[in-house]
């Protein structure tokens, strides 16, 4: 008798929201097709994905926020194993990007058992692999700042605090220089795979994380200046950037140098303190991902674009 597969879950069993109960009453309902394995770490997490990618298996199913996304994601780069993705996080922002539902489990699980594997880009930021974004100086500072006690007590509300906190700070200024040698100054680069930001946030506007290319967003000025620019690239999608204050850059490589150490994050993860970031010498490395051939809308998507109608009103914004 011939088995059918049971394809590796990593979980993270020690998730306390009402999203993670939820997630783990999931994988046992559904236990009889998968082999669970609950991690203490990420560090774990990205070594089983790694060890399940040398076994050859053809499938590593990620259970979890960007986090534990992002640990399993860095195991199977450079590998020809798919992952599939079961978002229980807050944020869920790669989920998004691809158009994998993000608040139904189960129908996230069909789109994995239908099979369809999309190759997106596969980025390095010194040395560790994102396939989202990732964030130098103030996005960073702000994940830095925000301990998990805070984001257990208020969610999303938690990483708010922590900006107002981080906007009275006096940041360090930064050089960036592309790979075909294009440069710019400025006290926070995002750097984006993908189109989104923290959610449903399109501010990379041309972003495609099949085009080998980083959509990369220089901010000249701190304070209230950088909360107004970011709400209007919020509210326009990206198109409405003040060009004297935030540089538009694509490109397939790039170095981030500062004058003092600044905190470094890859798919909402903080990496650490730097003074030198290097994204990608090289063609980006390509992620199976299991995704939807179309997006699939969600219950949210209309109470966004009414928020985002809203913002484009208050921040002077008009409509496409």
């Amino acid at each position: 008798m011939i088995l059918p597969p049971r394809y590796p879950v990593l979980f993270n069993p020690k998730a306390r929201s009402q999203r993670g109960r939820r997630a783990l009453e999931f994988l046992m309902d559904n236990a009889a097709g998968l082999a669970l394995y609950a991690t203490r770490s990420a560090a774990e997490a990205q070594a089983l994905a790694e060890r399940f990618a040398e076994q050859g298996e053809p499938l590593v199913i990620a259970a979890g926020g960007d986090g534990t996304l992002n640990a399993v994601v860095q195991g199977l780069a450079g590998t020809r194993t798919a992952l599939g993705v079961l978002p229980t996080g807050t944020m869920n922002v790669f989920a998004r990007e691809l158009g994998i539902p993000y608040d139904n489990l189960d129908r996230a699980f069909e789109v994995i058992l239908e099979g369809n594997v999309r190759e997106v880009d596969l980025f390095e930021a010194n040395g560790t692999p994102f396939v989202q974004m990732a964030g130098v100086g103030f996005d960073a500072a702000v994940i830095e700042e925000t301990t998990w006690e805070t984001k257990k007590v208020l969610g999303p509300l938690a990483y708010l605090m922590s900006a107002v906190k981080v906007l009275g700070e006096d940041p360090p200024m930064m050089r960036v220089r592309t790979g075909d040698g294009r440069t710019a100054e400025g006290i926070a680069v995002l750097a984006g795979n993908g189109s989104l930001y923290g959610g449903q946030f399109r501010i990379f506007h041309r972003a495609d994380n099949q085009d080998n290319k980083l959509d990369v967003l220089v901010f000249k000025e701190a304070g209230y200046r950088l909360v107004l620019d970011s709400l209007r690239g919020i509210a326009s999608r990206g198109v409405a950037f003040d060009e004297s204050t935030v540089v538009y850059l694509q490109t397939e490589s790039l170095v981030v140098e500062s004058e003092r150490e600044v905190p470094l994050e890859v798919d909402g993860e903080l990496i650490g303190r730097t003074k030198r970031v290097v994204f990608g010498d090289d063609q980006p490395e390509r992620l199976r991902v299991l995704a939807p051939k179309r997006p699939i809308g969600t219950r949210w998507e209309e109470a966004m674009k009414t928020f985002i109608g809203s913002l484009r009103k208050t921040v002077g914004v008009p409509e496409p």
